[in-house]
């Protein structure tokens, strides 16, 4: 099992340097750069060329990408452009209200996700099949947006039972009034995962009944819950794989999610520092979002080999 998860380990460094190169190539590839967004035009060329090399941009690219790679790999993520404020503390701020959202909708997703696409496959057929199925391909079809205005409009709008705008008070969320501005968030962000997952479960399902040991089972006497526990065991780590690409996929692309409620999380800085050409800023959170979404899948991929020794071989 170590070996595994040295191997898997291993395998994320060359993704991470890809990534990073990537990364670094697309921010040169805006027009300018971070001397031009903090350099007045009326400034002289003397004042430019002094910055320039205090930052150290007068060096050729690939000095400039060591340079770089070496502070993040050091935990030095730079100084906001506009706030002039370290863009760690910025990010991490972000990233832990981010995970608000992004845990619970996870969580709510691959709950309701396994539950229907089991039942759906268990029902195969029925009325409860197409309903359940009907479920999870509108949850994958609505738009993220789109369901958070609809949610809001009703909600907070219409009904006014709920708040539509913002994460209310600091801190862990431990009231009713935290939990309040949860509840709109997470159910939009948990539509496409609970809609993925449900689709992927019914159809392995499916498939897994169709196989000899399930009939094998079926003749030694098991019926009904044990032998769909039987299944589901066998349909897990499939499931887990995809969970973990869908939380990656929360983290990183709850943007307009995030603008919709006005969530102060990672989706509204990444936005916030496209908008503003904050390089520093911009090219810190996608590393840092790329490397979560490595290690997301490091962890899942221990947690299939714990459930099926077959995937270590």
């Amino acid at each position: 099992m170590w070996f595994f998860i040295v191997r898997r380990v291993l395998y994320a460094v060359p993704i991470l340097l890809g990534v990073s190169m990537v990364v670094f190539v697309l921010m040169k590839m805006v027009p300018g750069d971070a001397a031009d967004i903090m350099i007045p035009p009326e400034a002289p060329k003397e004042v430019a060329d002094m910055i320039r090399a205090r930052f150290g941009l007068d060096q050729p690219a690939h000095i400039q990408y060591l340079r770089w790679l070496q502070a993040m790999a050091s935990g030095d993520l730079g100084t906001s452009i506009f706030t002039n404020q370290p863009v760690a503390e910025e990010l991490f701020g972000a990233l832990a209200n981010t995970m608000k959202i992004a845990l619970p909708a996870v969580f709510l997703g691959f709950s309701l996700g396994v539950l229907l696409g089991a039942l759906a496959a268990y029902y195969n057929g029925s009325w409860l099949d197409k309903l359940f199925s009907g479920v999870a391909i509108a949850g994958v079809s609505l738009p993220h947006y789109w369901v958070g205005m609809v949610l809001v409009a009703i909600f907070a709008v219409s009904l006014n039972i709920l708040p539509g705008q913002g994460m209310g008070p600091e801190g862990f969320p431990t009231t009713w009034e935290h939990i309040q501005h949860l509840i709109l968030p997470v159910v939009t962000l948990s539509l496409i995962p609970m809609g993925v997952i449900s689709r992927l479960v019914r159809a392995n399902v499916l498939e897994i009944r169709s196989m000899e040991f399930v009939s094998a089972l079926q003749a030694k006497g098991l019926r009904g819950p044990r032998v769909l526990l039987h299944i589901m065991k066998n349909a897990a780590p499939s499931a887990l794989a995809l969970m973990g690409l869908q939380f990656g996929y929360l983290l990183g692309g709850s943007i307009l999610v995030e603008t919709v409620f006005n969530w102060p999380g990672s989706g509204s800085l990444l936005n916030l520092a496209i908008f503003r050409r904050d390089i520093p800023v911009l090219s810190a959170t996608i590393l840092v979002l790329a490397t979560i979404f490595v290690v997301i899948n490091i962890l899942v991929d221990v947690l299939q080999a714990l459930i099926d020794p077959r995937i270590r071989r």
